[in-house]
């Protein structure tokens, strides 16, 4: 048997360097769909109808149902071209396939502010379901505080390796997803219908819906999370569509009916003013407080799942844009040891904290800043997904050897509805969200620049390092005959 390393690979031969290290695929298709679920049902099903009650009211509920048919259509083209290009970075990889190195680059920034951006936002959903046992954490100053404490307490565990987060992930998944279906489903017998009243739109069909659909699509942002660490994920071709279908059918499931139970439960006035609307839904049900601080602690698990999926992911990109050379090349480190991009994941997370505490003044209190924050990282997400559904029908003309066996006529059907989807999305932000979205993504073209910049530097230095060939002895004679 040949030597290996303590890694199981062959040992570098003598004088070359060691290959660097490379991911281990650790995720099967129970805790790819727990990734899928655990980054989807988390701090937007827990805040979201508070922040839907302030916004449109009760008929925020048919923008759930705009948002879960767009979601499914996202969810069957990442799984789509999950199983044909089954490399980490998601949908970074397909957009750079299909249109280039700066399509690919502004895809991978997009969604590394999404990444980021909406941490911070999961991180303070969690401070405001602890409210409901310590009434100080409402207090924005101390919410931050415990904020920033949860991001590094989950960066740690992320450091440590893709196998431990894996375990969280599908062990957070079980303890929220089971409750929030029961207290969804036992809800619906204590609705009345006076609390659907006024069941209009208040600013009209346009921005009524599509300003509500943005809110709700915050809740569905990670449907593919089980593509982005796709060199990570066991039987990637099978498991990679498995997991992001049936994890974002279940998902969307469970939103529609938790949230039909909560508006029919609780008046609209009383729920735009919650910072734990769950709790207040199952005090409903069971009378008193006990049932509230039970859905409390299941929802800090649930944030605290999410959390920790979504810190996963935020080094995962970053290191494939690093890998083919377009984001800093420090964000392409794989930790030897651990296997994971310890650099990316912590790095992140200092950006978190950053926005945080430059948000520590921020007056309205908890659920204006999760509103302010969820509307800037669906934003950043949503144009990753227009750019991949439409790399999708590009590869579908350009690449058709590899979708062999693919109805392409149907899928390109479903790839255009995906777009039309985002792009309505995106329209329904508003002028002033969609702007600062603009000029987030404008700030990436410095970098991309630099980055470019820095590897022809690199490339120059090395071509001026290789020695000159000496001429050939036959043409050195033919010279000598000419003369």
């Amino acid at each position: 048997m040949p030597p290996t390393d303590k890694n199981g690979s062959p040992p570098a031969a003598s004088g070359t360097a060691a290959p660097p290290p490379k991911l281990k695929r650790e995720l099967g298709l129970w805790m790819a769909t727990a990734l899928v679920i655990g980054n989807m049902v988390g701090s937007g099903i827990f805040l979201l109808p508070s922040s839907l009650a302030a916004t449109a009211g009760p008929v925020s509920i048919i923008a759930w149902v705009f948002t879960g048919i767009g979601a499914m259509l996202l969810a069957l083209v990442f799984a789509r071209l999950g199983r044909t290009y089954p490399k980490t970075g998601g949908p970074y990889v397909y957009v750079r396939k299909a249109f280039g190195d700066f399509m690919g680059f502004w895809t991978g920034w997009s969604y590394w502010i999404n990444a980021w951006v909406g941490n911070g936002a999961i991180a303070i959903a969690f401070a405001g379901y602890l409210a409901v046992f310590w009434s100080r954490a409402s207090t924005y100053w101390i919410a931050t505080l415990i904020a920033i404490g949860l991001v590094w307490l989950l960066t740690l565990v992320n450091v440590a390796g893709v196998k431990q987060a894996g375990r969280v992930q599908a062990v957070t998944t079980v303890v929220k997803f089971v409750p929030l279906l029961v207290i969804g489903v036992v809800g619906l017998f204590f609705m009345h219908g006076s609390n659907f009243q006024p069941f209009t739109l208040t600013h009209g069909f346009d921005w009524g819906i599509s300003s509500a659909a943005l809110l709700t699509l915050w809740a569905f942002i990670g449907l593919e999370s089980a593509t982005v660490p796709a060199e990570e994920v066991k039987d990637p071709e099978r498991t990679i569509p498995r997991a992001t279908i049936v994890g974002t059918g279940a998902a969307t499931a469970l939103y529609l009916i938790s949230s039909i139970a909560l508006f029919g439960m609780i008046a609209s006035s009383t729920l735009a003013k919650s910072t734990s609307p769950f709790a207040d839904g199952a005090n409903v049900i069971f009378g008193g407080t006990w049932g509230g601080k039970a859905i409390a602690v299941v929802a800090m698990f649930s944030i605290f799942g999410v959390l920790n999926g979504w810190i996963l992911l935020q080094g995962r990109v970053p290191l494939a844009a690093a890998q083919d050379g377009l984001f800093p090349k420090q964000f392409a480190r794989v930790d030897e040891k651990r296997r994971t991009p310890v650099f990316g994941i912590v790095a992140s997370s200092v950006l978190i904290t950053g926005m945080l505490a430059l948000n520590f003044q921020q007056k309205g209190g908890v659920v204006t800043l999760f509103t302010d924050i969820i509307i800037i990282a669906t934003l950043t997400a949503l144009i990753p997904y227009a750019f991949a559904a439409s790399a999708e029908v590009y590869l579908f003309i350009t690449d058709r050897p590899s979708f062999s066996g693919v109805n392409l006529a149907r899928s390109t059907v479903i790839a255009m509805l995906a777009l039309a989807y985002s792009s309505w999305a995106i329209w329904g932000a508003g002028f002033k969200p969609v702007t600062e979205g603009v000029m987030l993504l404008l700030a990436g073209i410095p970098v991309f620049l630099w980055v470019k910049w820095r590897a022809s530097q690199e490339q120059a230095v090395e071509t001026a390092r290789e020695p000159v060939a000496a001429p050939p002895a036959a043409a050195s004679h033919r010279e000598e005959v000419r003369a």
